[in-house]
């Protein structure tokens, strides 16, 4: 069998199997675990001339879908940066590029974007009974996308890989101000969300995206009917009697294995608006649980040991 033109050898299809990103502040930034959207389309504009039966069409401006990553403790800090900055409500657009590798970590395929901007964030569920691995969703809106061939060369093993298989569902540590949170058995999942206003300018196809407020999420943890007294005393002093109780505090870290906290999401001016026990069954064998609702008016979330920004 005759061997393959050496062009078609060069562009042969491929799988892609890992997934890195740039950022115009940091370089390579880390590999990811996936990643969907970041097309172009436009619509179609469709008009009719009088005294013409026909309709006329055209395109009119291009729209490039959000990107959705889900990403995990891979990536380094100038990324996780990026994500404090927006849980504080602090504008910052980015530049940089998506790049898709083969299994040997070859580049063979490049998405250079710009004027980008997190838009969402959404928190995995954590579950003391949960061992697998979690990640975190991000999207992020942008202005332009470019498809680009890759160059071709090898990609870094993040260092940060290794760090990935440390975060797992069941290690993490829930505190609340002034009440005994150590057998909160599980932390629903959560997504913090930024509105993204499109700003059209003349002379411009595509529209500028310009930050908007955040809007910030009601967290929901779980706990042992047995330790909710506080909670529902908490409540009813709130809700119940309408009397000012002051606010509260608190955190959710991610630990390893071996109790170092990977990150960290703090919120403050909290308050409990709800608690709810779980359905009553005889015939049931399970721990008697209750929900707790806590809304929050600032948010904060830091990589590390470190911080990497404070509450706003």
């Amino acid at each position: 069998m005759p061997a393959p033109p050496l062009a078609f050898a060069n562009n042969r299809a491929y799988v892609a199997a890992h997934f890195a990103l740039e950022l115009d502040t940091g370089g390579n930034v880390g590999l990811f675990r996936s990643i969907e959207g970041g097309g172009l389309k436009a619509d179609v504009i469709t008009y009719q001339t009088g005294g013409m039966h026909g309709q006329f069409r055209q395109l009119g401006k291009p729209k490039y879908d959000d990107l959705k990553l889900q990403v995990g403790m891979a990536m380094s800090v100038p990324f996780y940066d990026w994500v404090s900055r927006f849980f504080t409500g602090q504008p910052d657009t980015r530049s940089g590029s998506i790049i898709a590798a083969d299994f040997t970590y070859t580049e063979r395929a490049r998405r250079t974007f710009s004027g980008a901007i997190i838009k969402e964030v959404s928190f995995p569920k954590l579950d003391a009974a949960d061992k697998s691995a979690a990640y975190m969703s991000v999207g992020v809106a942008v202005e332009h996308i470019d498809f680009k061939v890759g160059s071709g060369q090898r990609l870094k093993q993040n260092e940060g890989m290794p760090t990935q298989k440390l975060w797992a569902s069941c290690n993490f540590r829930f505190t609340l101000d002034g009440y005994d949170c150590t057998r909160v058995s599980k932390v629903d999942s959560f997504t913090v969300k930024q509105n993204v206003i499109e700003h059209h300018v003349g002379g411009f196809r595509a529209p500028f995206k310009i930050a908007s407020f955040i809007d910030r999420p009601t967290i929901s943890f779980y706990l042992p009917e047995a330790d909710a007294g506080p909670f529902y005393k908490r409540a009813m002093d709130a809700a119940g009697s309408g009397m000012p109780t002051g606010k509260l505090s608190g955190s959710i870290e991610v630990l390893d294995s071996g109790g170092t906290r990977l990150c960290e999401v703090s919120f403050r001016d909290s308050d409990i608006l709800a608690v709810t026990p779980d359905r009553s069954d005889a015939s049931s064998e399970e721990i008697k649980q209750v929900k707790v609702d806590l809304y929050c008016e600032m948010l904060g979330f830091s990589y590390g040991t470190i911080g990497l920004g404070d509450l706003a």
